[in-house]
């Protein structure tokens, strides 16, 4: 039975190919409410919203997976931005310090079972050049991403994984989801 992806991120996507496994793509409408100030217990709410509401839209059952991920840093959660003024706000929030990203990750088996686990890494921002800020914020690269930016991009220069698998930073730790997979009994 083929996985079901309930998230539209190429590097989800891309994630989950390098680990051999056919899926189909589904994305979730959206994250759903959270008021956990828990940053691994907020992003298992949001994973376990998207996969349920892909759930609750098929017609069959199947295997769902779906994953959230939180940047956190001094106890302030910075989802993805709603515009540029935010991407700069939190991109100077983190210019200069380390801080938590949070991937949280709900497999939803084909008889509703879930099977669960969130992640965490340290990532170390070094200051961020004014002029480099600049010029990345008038780009379009900050979208869709928590904290406003991707490891694997621009921020890749400023950015050092301390501690922690750096798919968990990227969006999908891919070691974390196959143990997942295998331990729900998933067969490729």
């Amino acid at each position: 039975m083929r996985l079901v992806l309930a998230s539209g991120s190429p590097r989800r996507r891309a994630a989950l190919a390098r680990l051999g496994v056919a899926f189909t793509v589904v994305p979730a409408p959206d994250d759903g409410p959270s008021a956990a100030r828990d940053p691994g217990t907020r992003v298992l709410e949001h994973a376990r919203h998207k996969a349920r509401a892909v759930r609750a839209a098929r017609a069959e059952p199947g295997w769902i997976l779906a994953a959230d991920t939180l940047v956190v840093v001094d106890g302030e959660f910075l989802p993805k931005p709603c515009d540029r003024r935010d991407a700069e706000r939190m991109l100077r929030a983190l210019s200069g310090r380390t801080h938590e990203v949070w991937t949280g990750v709900v497999l939803l088996d084909p008889r509703d079972r879930e099977h669960a686990r969130a992640d965490a890494a340290r990532v170390r921002f070094a200051a961020l050049p004014e002029p480099a800020l600049a010029v990345y914020l008038a780009g379009n690269e900050w979208c869709d991403k928590a904290g406003a930016y991707g490891l694997q991009g621009w921020a890749g220069t400023y950015a050092t994984v301390e501690a922690g698998d750096p798919g968990t930073v990227i969006g999908l730790c891919e070691p974390a989801v196959a143990e997942l997979l295998a331990v729900a009994g998933y067969r490729r």
